[in-house]
């Protein structure tokens, strides 16, 4: 093995390589091949290669309004513990306890001594923090483990998170956090306390992490697919993250290539990669690649060039200065536009042997290459000018403070010092249009889409082919006779084929599964037909996650954006009591200034006002949102919710619990085995939740099942924790498609079949049976016919009276925003069935408050009629 990448094939052609430098020039799309072939352009080659690289950067600084102009951090570069799970051959960074504990230093850098180091890269200028270390200490070290229980830390990650903010308070310093391989939640945790992260690919060959003696064997954090997953998450979760390629480390050029266009493919799906380090191997004493060549400066300016063709004029392309030699005017020509963090303080703790370039140095070099030294902050200027959702607003006041307003790069003028950073106290000012729930009727929502409509939700286009890759979904035929049989006899022997083939029933044999199903419900739960009267409360609209199928969302800006107050929620409560309700069911968007005590505060009103009433509210990802806000575990953040009045979750923010779908409806929406995680510790606190299913969009019958299996496995297992416990009932959600983002974009169908939601409640009556009793359908979206085939297909709940639901007329349901409780009982009627109201978790009701609910009907007196 040596530092210039290898290949087992021949060296392309003089033919291959001019194709692929004509394309180059001509601004033609390469493809792998060709990227492979320009990799080992030489010479005159190599020249005109960066020459076009060169133009497309030029151009993309021109569209910028930055010509001419190079950039630079200035910044303090803080090992925050050189401790690592990982065994990387050609690391000097990575140590072990006891050469930390010979030379007289803690496992992890102390409060005062992080503090230190930033406070003197205050007084010099500096504006940026990087706050690097290893891998997940704590799970190779004990040691690591002991520091930070003795500190009072559950883990790195909150190291992390607590240092991040004492620099902002004490110093102003922005943090730019790479902590190494992170989960979806951990980007949660961080975002909030930085201004950017990162977090080097390396490369996407994997045999040189699963084969003995490659660099990265040994290191599960290496593993190409698990950095991917975490580049991906930074986009999901609208973070600002660096990235890039170790060069000379025994790739080949194909499999460089192929790393390139794996970077570029996250890059366009999420447009969340700020830059890209292009950083050449260099040999390290002590190392286990020692002997190993260095990467040729060639290597590294082809790579540079080719680069930059790939991710085009938009993309900050950067390459380490003290890495090169002082060869930077070859580095400038092949087409980077950024130099890195360079620092008047510390070492590159990384690459302890390269010492930075005095500043001044590498203004000269870059002037005498054509171009201007221009300082930037960590996170680069186009997401300072964006502002929300890439910058969380607890942090954007730092970055605001060192930033030039127009351009976004670093002010000269700023002075570097500590701002307050804290959680808001209480919820956001009631405002906007808090009469949507009933505007809603009558005047509708002001447009079809966001205004942010091509930015918020990902690159559409990059979505699209990533969904007609796949297909279409094959129809199986399988046996249904067989299948319909074993329905009929025992549902839990049902295999996965045979439901399958029963999925995707048809005419007589449709009929035949509902009945079996209908059947099924009758010696589960009996006849009785239960509905519940409720309110809906969604006392915010405003978010920012990105979900493609939400119509309800909007920016803080947009006209049909509200929030409500405590006393507006409080107020909505008695109101709901009042006629008769047993029940409030409260969600809301993930608003950027919502404190995570504030579901706590909602909670405590609403008890407070009306100590009777029921309170079912906050989905998975509003808990999610409320621990990693407040900076509590799960378990801790439900049982304060449940300590503050919450009696139960929604198991909404589920859609389809497989992440294939999951990342085509949302961008940055929880994870399933966040979303299961969640349910699950709820249960354990003797939370019981609902579940649900939004089908009908970009899944398959394959999904479905899927999904069925995965709930009633959580139900079984808390139903030997509690027998009494777990999920209340399985709600069957049609994906209503007229104004959901994604159906715009020309990405998801046109909601389900009659047949699909026939075929659908049929088999979540078998499929979860006897573990989940309760199937509920919604008239929301099916209407009150609809709803009474539902009745007859295996559902034995139509939910509640809602009073107001705006969340599914936003994205187009044409049936209203409530139901009387009249109204629900002429659809139980209609399906031939007696009819009863219950509570949240399927008990009796007392009679006084049937008695209020029959007087009032059920919905509030000031509601408008609704409109054809």
């Amino acid at each position: 093995m040596d530092g210039t990448a290898t290949d087992a094939s021949t060296p392309p052609t003089a033919n291959a390589m001019r194709r692929a430098l004509r394309r180059a020039r001509d601004g033609v799309a390469l493809d792998v091949t060709e990227a492979a072939v320009l990799l080992r352009a030489r010479g005159e080659d190599l020249l005109d290669l960066c020459a076009s690289a060169a133009r497309v950067r030029d151009a993309g600084l021109e569209a910028a309004g930055r010509p001419g102009v190079i950039t630079y951090s200035k910044s303090v570069f803080i090992p925050l513990t050189r401790l690592c799970r990982d065994k990387c051959h050609y690391c000097t960074f990575a140590t072990v306890p006891g050469k930390l504990r010979r030379d007289g230093h803690g496992m992890f850098m102390s409060p005062d001594e992080v503090l230190e180091v930033a406070r003197r890269g205050a007084e010099l200028g500096c504006k940026e923090a990087l706050i690097t270390l290893g891998d997940k200490p704590e799970d190779r070290w004990p040691e690591a483990r002991e520091w930070l229980d003795a500190h009072g830390y559950d883990d790195t990650i909150a190291y992390v998170r607590a240092m991040s903010i004492r620099i902002l308070e004490e110093t102003g310093l922005l943090p730019h956090l790479n902590p190494g391989v992170l989960g979806w939640t951990d980007f949660q945790r961080l975002k909030p306390v930085s201004a950017s992260m990162g977090m080097m690919l390396e490369t996407t060959a994997t045999r040189l992490w699963s084969e003995p003696g490659g660099p990265h064997f040994g290191s599960p954090d290496k593993e190409p697919a698990v950095r991917l997953r975490v580049l991906e998450d930074a986009g999901r979760s609208s973070v600002p993250f660096t990235s890039g390629l170790l060069i000379g480390i025994g790739e080949t050029y194909q499999e460089r290539a192929e790393s390139l266009f794996a970077l570029r493919r996250v890059s366009r799906a999420y447009h969340g990669v700020q830059e890209l380090i292009l950083q050449n191997f260099r040999a390290k004493p002590d190392t286990a690649m020692r002997g190993m060549p260095d990467a040729e400066l060639d290597e590294l300016v082809a790579t540079v060039a080719v680069a930059r063709h790939l991710m085009g004029p938009a993309a900050c392309l950067q390459a380490p200065p003290n890495l090169v030699d002082g060869e930077y005017e070859r580095l400038i020509a092949a087409g980077i536009d950024d130099w890195g963090g360079v620092s008047p303080l510390t070492p590159d703790h990384v690459n302890p042997e390269r010492p930075w370039p005095q500043i001044e140095r590498l203004a000269e070099r870059s002037a005498a290459a054509g171009f201007e030294l221009r300082e930037r902050l960590a996170v680069y200027p186009e997401y300072v000018l964006r502002g929300e959702p890439w910058l969380d607003p607890r942090v954007l006041p730092h970055v605001r403070a060192l930033a030039d307003p127009t351009t976004g790069l670093a002010n000269p003028d700023a002075v570097v010092r500590g701002l307050p950073w804290q959680e808001p106290e209480d919820l956001p000012e009631s405002y906007g249009r808090t009469d949507l729930h009933t505007a809603v009727d009558t005047e509708g929502r002001t447009g079809d889409r966001r205004a942010d409509f091509e930015d918020v939700y990902g690159d559409w286009e990059v979505l699209r082919e990533q969904v007609l890759a796949k297909g279409a979904p094959e129809r199986l035929v399988g046996d249904l006779r067989e299948a319909l049989a074993v329905a009929a006899d025992d549902p839990t022997r049902l295999t996965d084929d045979q439901a399958l083939a029963l999925f995707h029933a048809d005419g007589p044999a449709l009929d035949a599964l509902c009945r079996i199903a209908d059947d099924v419900r009758r010696d589960a739960v009996g006849d009785d037909v239960t509905y519940c009267v409720t309110r809906n409360i969604n006392f915010t609209n405003v978010c920012y996650t990105g979900c493609r199928f939400c119509a309800f969302a909007q920016r803080r800006t947009d006209a049909d954006a509200y929030t409500l107050s405590l006393e507006q929620v409080a107020d909505r409560a008695a109101q709901a009591w009042e006629v008769g309700a047993t029940e409030v069911c409260m969600q809301g968007g993930i608003h950027p200034d919502l404190p995570g005590t504030a579901y706590f505060d909602i909670a405590r009103a609403v008890k407070e006002r009306v100590p009777g009433i029921h309170v079912h509210a906050f989905s998975p990802m509003e808990v999610v949102n409320g621990a990693t806000r407040t900076g509590l575990s799960i378990r801790d953040w439900l049982q304060r919710a449940k300590e503050s009045g919450l009696d139960t979750i929604p198991g909404t923010a589920a859609e389809i619990l497989d992440d294939e779908v999951r990342w085509v409806l949302t961008k940055g929406k929880l994870p399933a085995a966040t979303w299961v995680e969640v349910v699950t510790t709820a249960h354990e606190l003797g939370i019981r939740s609902s579940s649900t299913m939004m089908y009908g969009h970009v899944d398959t019958p394959e999904h479905w099942l899927g999904h069925l299996r995965l709930l009633a496995g959580i139900q079984q297992r808390s139903l030997e924790f509690d027998s009494s416990g777990g999920f209340t009932e399985f709600v069957t959600l049609p994906f209503i498609h007229t104004n959901a983002p994604v159906y715009l974009a020309g990405i998801a169908r046109p909601g389900p079949s009659a047949r699909d939601n026939r075929a659908v409640v049929a088999m979540a009556r078998l499929l979860l049976h006897p573990h989940i009793p309760n199937i509920q359908t919604s008239w929301v979206k099916l209407g009150a016919e609809g709803a009474a085939e539902m009745l007859r297909s295996g559902a034995n709940d139509l939910g509640g009276t809602l009073m107001e639901e705006t969340i599914s007329r936003m994205a187009g349901s044409a049936y209203g925003s409530y139901k009387s409780v009249r109204d629900l009982q002429a659809i139980a009627e209609a399906a031939g069935r007696p009819h009863r109201q219950r509570t949240t978790t399927y008990g009796e009701v007392p009679a006084e408050r049937r008695a209020a609910a029959l007087a009032s009907d059920g919905h509030l007196p000031e509601l408008l009629p609704v409109l054809d």
